[in-house]
């Protein structure tokens, strides 16, 4: 116990001495005021499922049971962009005479104790203090909450050992995507559903205070523990114990950008940074796997054939690629700006290059909604306006975080390095370039029809991308009278 209290108290330390600290402050209190009102809204929900389940046929407790299989679904998307692997944290105590699995396991113990996990008991708690204490009391509240928060907490290391795996080969999504397309397949296919059944068994059996059902999930998460532990064991020493590879197995010189000058040179070196650093990679796939995932959703699908969701997922399949890279532009720099800021205007030219390959991006999910477009599901004026937008607009409120950025990202570590959280500016530019779109859009349809709406959208981008060149300017003009104080924090926060 002394040596988890010591390692916590390590972890508080860590945070606050990290140089970022400060500058998180603002993301910190951003999150905290969504938290509130997600914690709110699911409030409203569990009171309202308490009273819209009642039917005749079956208990509003057992129509939710019922549908647990989802809620857990839910959660494990939910946990990709808030949750990290906990190993990274293991390296610095490497050299010191401290059990391996004792700080491996005080990790995979404070994952699991977590907050997150008590997040879902704002739904479900209200829904049980309105339906069960007429039937089972409120011991029947306590325990049924018990059950859900052991059923997060099993989640929690499901998230994780995913996590962990996907993290060191990507291919390892597939374990999830099979796991839950045939929860999927055994839910809608069969005429009765044994995974429906299961679920409602188990929430009864939390309500009824059965052992057995508590005894079994406390069994399921004891086993997801130990494969975790034992996963993560292997894959830190197997990162701290590789051999780097030397020998070059495939060079590309991408040639054809040698009559571009100055700029092609940088393109090339931004093709190489994306293609061939670790983070980047495992980056880019993620993003053409949700691109692709949503493309065919959107055009093979009516799940989303809802004008909102139609928009979103257009422009997020045109945004995301910029938004995972150019919401941390210069940060991947980081870890050379000394020797880019040795060239005069390097800089102007390098965010040139930036804004051109990106621009050129936007034709891959331009193709990819191509059947989208054949379907009949969006017009091709909505594919293009977006895309111009997204070149545009999207771009050029991306394109000022050059400015204000000062945090290094690693490029290739994974397990055994310490992942920090974006700075508030960032978390609130990524934010605002999904969100105020959208409400522009529908606030341009209260006024005139789609059409002209759309035609709004394109002016605008086409306006940003002819004045590119000024804009761009300006930020290199303001990034070099930051320049000094820039290349501090990108030095002080180098891993």
């Amino acid at each position: 116990m002394k040596l988890f209290n010591e390692l916590r108290k390590h972890g508080k330390l860590a945070a606050k001495r990290h140089p970022m600290y400060d500058k998180n402050r603002f993301g910190k209190y951003l999150m905290v005021a969504m938290s509130v009102f997600w914690a709110g809204y699911l409030i409203f929900f569990g009171m309202t499922f308490a009273f819209a389940l009642d039917t005749q046929s079956m208990e509003p407790y057992h129509l939710l049971n019922s549908g647990l299989v989802f809620v857990l679904a839910i959660d494990f998307l939910m946990r990709f962009p808030f949750q990290k692997t906990p190993t990274q944290e293991v390296k610095p105590y490497l050299l010191l005479p401290v059990k391996r699995n004792k700080i491996i396991d005080f990790l995979l113990i404070r994952s699991g104790l977590d907050t997150f996990n008590l997040f879902w008991l704002f739904l479900f708690v209200p829904f049980a203090i309105i339906t069960l204490p007429k039937y089972f009391g409120f011991t029947g509240v306590i325990t049924y909450c018990a059950g859900i928060w052991l059923l997060m907490i099993f989640n929690n290391y499901w998230f994780l050992l995913c996590r962990t795996l996907m993290s060191e080969r990507i291919w390892w999504i597939t374990l999830p995507v099979l796991l839950y397309g045939g929860i999927a397949a055994a839910i809608f296919i069969p005429k009765k559903s044994l995974v429906g059944d299961f679920f409602v068994n188990l929430g009864e059996g939390y309500i009824e205070g059965n052992g057995w059902m508590f005894a079994g999930t406390l069994a399921a998460i004891v086993a997801m523990w130990l494969i975790n532990r034992k996963v993560m064991k292997a894959l830190v020493y197997s990162e701290l114990n590789k051999v780097e590879d030397t020998k070059v197995k495939h060079l590309s010189e991408y040639k054809f950008l040698d009559k571009y000058g100055e700029v092609g040179e940088y393109m090339r070196l931004e093709l190489k940074l994306l293609l061939r650093n670790k983070t980047c990679k495992h980056g880019l796939r993620m993003v053409l796997l949700v691109v692709v995932g949503f493309s065919l959703v959107l055009s093979f699908s009516d799940i989303y054939d809802g004008v909102f969701m139609t928009n979103f997922i257009v422009i997020y399949n045109f945004a995301i690629f910029g938004l995972l890279f150019l919401s941390t532009v210069m940060s991947y720099e980081g870890n050379y700006i000394d020797g880019l800021m040795s060239r005069k205007e390097s800089i102007l030219s390098l965010l040139k290059a930036k804004y051109y390959l990106y621009s050129l991006g936007i034709l891959i999910p331009l193709v990819l909604m191509i059947p989208a477009i054949v379907m009949g599901k969006i017009a091709v004026l909505m594919a293009v306006s977006w895309a111009i937008f997204t070149v545009g607009f999207v771009y050029f409120a991306l394109f000022q975080l050059v400015v204000y950025n000062t945090k290094t990202i690693p490029l290739n570590a994974k397990i055994g390095v310490r992942q920090n959280t974006g700075t508030g500016l960032q978390n609130l530019v990524s934010f605002a370039t999904f969100g105020l779109p959208i409400m522009f859009y529908f606030l341009l349809k209260t006024i005139f029809d789609e059409t002209v709406s759309l035609y709004v959208l394109l002016f605008i981008g086409t306006g940003f991308i002819a004045t590119s060149g000024l804009w761009m300017t300006n930020v290199y003009h303001r990034f070099m009278k930051r320049r000094y104080k820039n290349m501090e924090g990108f030095r002080d926060s180098r891993e």
